[in-house]
Parts: C-alpha cells; sequence; structure tokens
C-alpha cells in the first residue's frame, strides 16, 4: 500500500471518528433538551395544580364565609309575628309523667329525660310533646304542621330539617296555624314553605343563643 493512500484512509478515518463524535454530542445536547423540557414542564403542571389547589382552597374558604355572613345576617332579621315566653320561666325538671303545656306545640318546660331524635328527623307521626321539648333544650327548631298545610309546603320544608343537624318535623293537629316552627321559648306561625321567615327563624334558632344547653346532642335520644 502506497504512502499516499494510507495517508487518505486515515484522513477518512479521523473523519468517520470526528463524525461520530460530533454525532454523539448533538444527541447528547438533544437529549438534554428533552429532559430539561420535560423537567421544566413538569414543574410548570405542579405549579399549575398547586396554584389550582391554592385558589380552590381560598374558594372554599370564602365561600365558608360567605355562607356564615349569610347566616348571620338572615339571623339578625326581625321575625314578624314571632311569639316569645321568658325562658326563666320555662321550667326545666326531667319528669317521668305528662305534661300539661299551656302553648301548643309547646316551646319549653318540664320534659322527659328521654330526648326526640332530632338530627334532621321527619316524623310522619305525632311525636310525644314531652321528648320533643327535650330536643328543643338541646338547640333543635321543631317543624310542624296540620291537615290545613299544603302537600307541596310540608315537602319542602321536611326536605330542609333533613337537610339541616338539630331540626325536626312532625304534623300536631291541635295547633292553631297550619305551619309553625317552634325553639326554646320561641314561636311563629308562617304562611307557607318560601315564607322568608322560615330561613330567618332556621338560622337564629338552631343551636342559638336562645339554647339552655347548646352542643347537647341530637341523636341517641327516642324516636317518636
Amino acid at each position: 500500500m502506497s504512502f499516499d493512500r494510507r495517508t487518505r484512509m486515515e484522513q477518512m478515518r479521523s473523519a468517520d471518528r470526528a463524525r461520530d463524535r460530533r454525532n454523539r454530542v448533538v444527541a447528547i445536547g438533544l437529549s438534554a433538551v428533552v429532559v430539561a423540557g420535560l423537567l421544566g414542564f413538569g414543574s410548570y403542571m405542579l405549579l399549575e395544580k398547586s396554584e389550582a389547589k391554592e385558589k380552590s382552597g381560598e374558594s372554599r374558604a370564602q365561600d365558608s364565609k360567605q355562607t356564615e355572613q349569610e347566616k348571620a345576617d338572615l339571623a339578625a332579621e326581625p321575625i314578624a309575628g314571632e311569639k316569645t315566653w321568658d325562658a326563666k320561666k320555662l321550667t326545666r325538671d326531667h319528669v317521668t309523667t305528662d305534661v300539661k303545656y299551656p302553648m301548643e306545640p309547646p316551646v319549653g318546660g318540664n320534659h322527659n329525660p328521654a330526648w326526640l331524635n332530632c338530627d334532621g328527623v321527619v316524623y310522619e307521626k305525632a311525636v310525644p310533646n314531652v321528648n320533643a321539648v327535650h330536643a328543643l333544650e338541646h338547640g333543635s327548631v321543631w317543624v310542624t304542621y296540620n291537615g290545613k298545610a299544603s302537600g307541596d309546603d310540608v315537602d319542602k320544608l321536611a326536605a330542609r330539617v333533613k337537610s339541616t343537624p338539630y331540626s325536626l318535623m312532625s304534623p300536631y293537629e291541635g295547633q292553631e296555624g297550619a305551619l309553625m316552627l317552634s325553639a326554646w321559648g320561641k314561636q311563629v306561625t308562617v304562611d307557607g314553605a318560601g315564607d322568608p321567615r322560615v330561613a330567618r327563624f332556621f338560622a337564629r334558632y338552631v343551636q342559638g343563643a336562645q339554647t339552655p344547653e347548646p352542643g347537647a346532642p341530637c341523636t341517641g335520644g327516642v324516636d317518636g
């Protein structure tokens, strides 16, 4: 083999090696760019998710604040036609006998040691006064109706009660109004389920300031 041919072959091998090195460098560079892009995209997505979660949490907190504020605003509004009894004159002794109450439905007074379950319970039949009054002592609102109430109003009020802890509902034929709401020492007759006084009464008296035993349970008692 002549010197010139060997020289050309060495030059070709050198060129091949140089080309291979360049290809490896380019491949490594492209890989680095891809990895960096993926890392960047992943970081961006994590940041987006984190910000979305933070905004969602802020939104829930804001909604909660708005709900509490709306409840406070409702509770502060006057309730036309509401009757009030002096809480100091409403006795609270536990008795095992029947009690004659001066109002129907009763809003306080001596009562049975067992409270009526009132965790959003709708009773289809009349319930004992002595157990219902004990539920009022625990801060519940008692919705009652007689035969004059429309089925639509009864259904809508029942739906509200079912979604409201510390409330109960039952028929009460002896009452004067078709639809009445009672709490400890408080009572109002309303015109229908859409009467704005319904929301105000619930906002003010479900575990409200009138409650003699705030925080007492509304479960673990007796059913009507």
